[in-house]
């Protein structure tokens, strides 16, 4: 597993998420650890390693 950390698009706090590099593409909604708001998560790997990374608000 990858320990990922990012702000919050809701609350601006930061989170840490753990993302699995043996998937290529990922994208999923998760919740925020603190305000609880659905955030869309978007993650990619290359070769274990993460080369793209993105999170939104589901208002966007």
């Amino acid at each position: 597993m990858y320990e990922h950390f990012f702000h919050c698009p809701y609350c601006w706090e930061e989170v840490s998420m753990l993302l699995d590099p043996s998937i290529a593409r990922q994208e999923y909604i998760e919740d925020c650890e603190v305000c609880c708001n659905p955030i869309e998560v978007t993650a990619s790997f290359e070769e274990g390693e993460l080369t793209a990374f993105d999170v939104r608000d589901m208002g966007q």
